[in-house]
């Protein structure tokens, strides 16, 4: 029989960014997307680094789980892009009572083949997904993909009724924009499973690992997000949500 394995960038045992309570974070490797703002470069390609089987991660994961009282969760790179592989994780995570969340861009999402998403959902107690940009001709030069398929991934996951935190990363003259916040904002109003809204203000903290991986940091001069300007990002979100909430 052959053994499934996932290809993992790296493992963290003590998150607390990563959903509720402390999390096991496991991060795969390979994404398709080419963010400007990306803290983890290091993700990006698909080349093998660290195989490892479904029960080695749990067997890790047993060794540390009075720590990780939050449970599983699973990052990247963009963990869709494994999908078989994650489908089994999650499954062997929830028979044995572990909270399970996503942590995605839902960028590899097509309502013609939801088949493996139908079964994913199963498995999966929270996805946090994050909505790069809401415009997208903005999205595209941001990322280099459309943000149709990610939009059509949290409408599916509403109709699912699947509980999801809307993350959205905050940089100064490209998403700090009144108008695409407030876009932003109407089309959240739409949906019915929102648990939690996560602002995560523009650090340019990753410079110094582009660097070393010789990668040209397109947004050099752009200076972290103020405090105060998070808090209105914000605002005006939550604002144009109660608006326009049906």
């Amino acid at each position: 029989m052959v053994v499934l394995k996932g290809n993992i960038h790296s493992i963290e045992t003590c998150g607390t960014v990563d959903g509720p309570g402390v999390r096991f974070v496991v991060f795969m490797q390979g994404c398709p997307m080419r963010c400007l703002y990306c803290h983890n470069p290091d993700t990006w390609r698909f080349n093998k680094l660290n195989e490892m089987t479904v029960d080695e991660i749990f067997d890790k994961y047993e060794s540390v789980k009075e720590f990780c009282s939050g449970g599983l969760t699973v990052t990247g790179g963009e963990p869709l892009v494994q999908i078989d592989f994650l489908i089994n994780l999650f499954k062997k995570f929830k028979a044995n009572g572990v909270h399970t969340a996503l942590d995605t861009s839902g960028v590899l999402f097509d309502l013609k083949y939801t088949a493996k998403f139908d079964e994913l959902i199963k498995y999966t107690d929270l996805v946090m997904l994050d909505i790069k940009h809401i415009d997208n001709d903005e999205h595209k030069k941001l990322t280099g993909h459309t943000n149709f398929y990610i939009l059509e991934f949290a409408k599916y996951l509403s109709d699912k009724e699947i509980p999801t935190w809307i993350r959205h990363v905050v940089v100064p003259e490209i998403t700090y924009n009144e108008k695409y916040l407030y876009q932003l904002g109407t089309f959240l109003a739409t949906l019915k499973n929102i648990k939690a809204l996560d602002i995560l203000p523009y650090h340019n903290m990753a410079l110094k690992k582009y660097e070393e991986l010789n990668l040209d940091y397109k947004l050099s001069d752009t200076p972290p997000l103020s405090k105060s300007d998070a808090i209105n990002a914000r605002n005006i979100i939550i604002s144009a949500m109660k608006k326009n909430k049906f």
